[in-house]
Formats: structure tokens, sequence, C-alpha cells
């Protein structure tokens, strides 16, 4: 017993000695001894080991002038230093700008010392730190930490941490002298989209003192990895399409029940929109503890609240011009500059930032060099969730038989007994309220502001025309094409031509076939 007790306190004190060894290893002015003692430090099992790395990467690593001992400095802005001792962790107290000295490092050494820190992280339990340590280590270039890798990989669970170990390892294998290595690490790299990978090939395909074979393989790699992103970009390019015209959908649907029942030109539909993002924002301000879910409550507090302005502006402004269009247009534009004079008054000129939830955060990785962000993936799902709910609703209901009984013929309508004001103001409430419900979701993309809606209103009544008016069909086809069209156009046109060029398209288009895509049966349709 007193033998073992022995043999530990004999390891402790050489586990302490050889640290303390290698962190006055640190005072020499040469970067490579520097390198040298930072790798026996990250060997080492002393508990101040990252504390000491860490600052050494982050340039607080100092020796006090008076006693040489290697120290951890806090800038006291001009008035000097607060230092601790970097072996012991012991205050040291305070000294002048004069009373120690930087452990200068340079970009090389930088990059090692992120190596050997993600090193020491490899057996993390948290897996996207190991994950960060992978990547890190191949960014550092270090070689010596392949053989880290090489152990990590034989008892690593994670599929994703192994994949990324499995780059690292090609990535280290594309620097050895072995040209038959080298060919095996090119090949498996033709379909490693990594930026490291791809800096590395692009180094051994321009170097000259290469063998032509090495070189050879290294640029047909780059060719396949060229065609192999421009590729991920199309399918990235289209995704975006779609989460464009999912927008355009959530905001355009609520136009194409009010316009395709009512014949109502809803200027303030933008306004309407803005709302729903503004009942976002206070919705987070009542609930700043509640962020994970405020967009759930968010929700149906903007369908209730835009579904009720709505109503209001149908019962005091629109009601009295039925059957005139050009003048609802008119009036509905002035309401809609008394509502963004509202929201100014109210929430100040100023954009207002809508906190996105952690888990609409980030990007899902469908493969290397592709991936989507979450908010917009969630973003598309919601829009056609309200589609399908949109649709059961006129579908299923009593209130959607009269709005398409109304829609196709209102005179027949009224004469059978339905009572057409009640579906005006229930027609209307509900476009009004789902444009609030869009508000809420564009909220998550970019700042809340009085202008918000108006940068989609125009857009909204070109997927309507272009889908068909007062048809639902019409109006998911119509907005994810144009979406979609738009995108594409984007990279070659611009953003400002690709949107003269859909507006270009439609105007032919509505020559051609005047109702849309999808138009509206009934005999009041055809007169």
């Amino acid at each position: 017993m007193v033998l073992s007790l022995a043999c530990l306190l004999t390891l402790s004190v050489s586990a302490d000695d050889a640290f303390t060894t290698a962190v006055n290893g640190l005072k020499t002015r040469s970067f490579a001894d520097k390198y040298v003692a930072a790798s026996q430090i990250a060997a080492t099992s002393h508990p101040r080991a990252d504390v000491v790395l860490n600052a050494l990467l982050s340039g607080n690593l100092f020796t006090q002038r008076r006693s040489d001992l290697v120290v951890i400095a806090t800038s006291l802005d001009k008035k000097g230093y607060r230092l601790i001792d970097a072996i012991s962790g012991e205050s040291l107290g305070e000294v002048g700008r004069r009373g120690a000295k930087k452990i200068s490092v340079n970009n090389g050494l930088r990059r090692q010392l992120r190596g050997l820190i993600a090193g020491r992280q490899l057996s993390h339990e948290d897996s996207r730190l190991r994950l960060e340590a992978v990547e890190a280590i191949a960014s550092s270039g270090d070689k010596a930490l392949r053989s880290v890798l090489i152990n990590r990989r034989l008892v690593e669970q994670q599929v994703a941490v192994r994949e990324a170990i499995d780059i690292a390892l090609v990535v280290f294998d594309l620097d050895v002298d072995d040209n038959l290595i080298r060919l095996a690490a090119i090949k498996a790299s033709s379909d490693n989209l990594h930026p490291t990978v791809r800096v590395k090939l692009t180094n051994i395909a321009n170097d000259q003192s290469v063998s032509t074979d090495v070189r050879s393989a290294a640029s047909e790699a780059l060719v396949n990895l060229e065609t192999l992103s421009k590729r991920y970009q199309m399918v990235e390019t289209f995704f975006f399409g779609l989460s464009l015209g999912s927008i355009l959908v959530l905001a355009a649907i609520g136009l194409s029940i009010t316009f395709g029942v009512m014949g109502v030109i809803n200027m303030a539909h933008g306004e309407l929109i803005m709302i729903g993002a503004y009942t976002t924002y206070v919705v987070q301000i009542l609930f700043p503890g509640a962020i994970e879910y405020s967009l759930l409550i968010a929700v149906p507090a903007a369908f209730c609240v835009s579904g009720l302005v709505g109503i209001v502006i149908e019962r005091s402004v629109i009601q009295f011009l039925y059957g005139r269009p050009l003048e609802t247009l008119l009036a509905t534009f002035g309401v809609s500059l008394i509502l963004q004079q509202a929201v100014r008054s109210l929430f100040s000129p100023l954009n207002r930032t809508v906190l996105t939830p952690q888990w609409m955060s980030g990007s899902l990785e469908i493969a290397q060099g592709l991936s989507i962000t979450y908010n917009r993936f969630y973003i598309f799902f919601f829009a056609l969730l309200v589609f399908a709910a949109l649709l059961l609703i006129l579908q299923r209901t009593r209130l959607g038989l009269e709005v398409r009984a109304v829609t196709q013929n209102r005179s027949m309508a009224k004469a059978m007994g339905i009572r057409s004001t009640r579906v005006d103001i229930m027609t209307f409430g509900l476009g009004a309220g789902i444009a609030g419900v869009a508000g809420v979701a564009l909220s998550q993309l970019t700042n809340v502001g009085p202008n918000l809606g108006q940068g989609y209103i125009v857009d909204s009544f070109m997927v309507v025309v272009f889908g068909g008016v007062g048809n639902l069909w019409g109006t998911l086809v119509a907005g994810l094409s144009l979406g979609v069209v738009n995108k594409f156009i984007e990279p070659a046109a611009g953003a400002v031509m690709a949107k003269i060029l859909v507006l270009v398209f439609i105007i032919l288009f509505i020559q051609k076939r005047p109702r849309g895509l999808f138009p509206q049966k009934g005999r009041a349709v055809e007169d």
C-alpha cells in the first residue's frame, strides 16, 4: 500500500516537473522551439495544460521581468497587467506595462497550437467538440497528430466524427512524399469538397517538382470537384428558389382568397404581413424567457391580430366599394399608409430584430459542400402546412362551401340563402390572418420594419394573377415556380434584372392566358 502511494506520488511529481519544464521552454525566441515546448505541454495530463495553451494562442502569455516567471496577463487598459502564475494559477498582483514581456507567436505557430489544443479535445464527451477538434487538426497540418487521429478512429462511435477523421487523414496523405500513397489520397479526394482538400490539390497540380502522374491526377480530381460543386450549387439554388417561392405562397395565398372572392384589390395586404411580423416581435418582448417557443405562440397571435385588423378594414372601408376595384385599390393604398405611420408611431421607424429559436438556427449538411439552412427548411414546410390547412377549410367546412359558392356566382349564392356579407367578413378576415402568419415566417428571414410589406405586395399580385385568381393550387404552383425561376436567373442577370424578366414573362403569359394557369370556373367567372 505504501509502495503504491509512493509510486503515485513519484508519477505526480514527475508529471508536474515535465509540465514546469515545458512551460519554461516557451521563453525561447525560436518559434520551432516554442512549438516543441507546446507539444510537450499538450502531451502532459496536467490540469492547467489547456489554460496555458489557450493563453499562448490568444497572446495572453507573458514573462514577468522581475522574476522571469511565465505568467498569464490580463490587460488593465493603459494601467498595466493583472498577472497569474501560468504553472500554479496563483495571483501575482498587478504590474505596469513594462513589468511583463509578451511571449510572441506567429501565424504558423497559431495554426499548430490550434491542432494541439484540438488533439486534447478528441476524447471529449461532446461529439460537436470532437468534430471541431478533428477539423482544427486537419487545418493545422501538423503531421505529428496523424497518429492521434488514427487511434481516435479506432474507438470513435459517432459517424460524423469518423467521416471527419477520414477526411483529415486524406489531407495528411496529400503531403507525403510517397507517390503511391499520394495518388491514393488524390483518388479519395475526387468527391471531397472540403476547402483544405481543394487547396492542397491545387498546390499539387501547380507544383512542378511533383511527378507528372501526381500532378495530372490532382488536376483531374480538381475537375471532378468543380463539376460536383456546380451540381451541388444547382441543388442549393433550387432549394433557395423553393424557399423564396414558399414565402411568395404565404404572402399571396391570403390575397388570392380576398381577390378571388370579393374582387378587392387590397394594397394594404403587405401591411397585414407587417403586422404579423410585429406581433412576433411583441410576443418575444412579452415572453423573453420563452424564445424557443415564441414562434408557436406568435403564429395564432399573428393570425388573430391581422385577421381582426382585416375585418376592421373590410367593415370600415371596403364594404362600401364592392364592385369598384379601382376605388378599392386607391382606398386600401391609403389604408396601407395609415398602418405604416401607426407602426412608426408605436415602434419607431427603426427596424426591429426578431430572435431565431435555437432549433431554427444553423444548417443541415446533406453532403460535403451541400447544406441547407434550417430556417428556410422549416419555412418551406410551414408554407405547405398552411396551404393544406386552408385547402381543408375551403373543401371540408361550411365556410369553405359558402366561399366557393360566392366565388363562382355571387348572385346565385345570395338567391340560395347564403349571407354574402358574412362570407365577405369571414373571407377577408381569413385572408388577412394568413397574411399575418406570413409575417411570422418573414420575421425569421429579415429585419422587421414599417416597410416590410412593401417588398412583397407586387410579388403577391404577380403570383395571384399568374396562378389564376381565387385558385389555391394555382397560387401554390405559381409561387414556387416563380421563386425557382427567379433564383436561377439571379446569378446571371442580377437580382433587379431577374425580377424585371419575371415580370415581362408574366405580362406575355397573361396575353395568352388572361385567367392564369388554373382559371376559376363558374357562370359569374365566364361573364
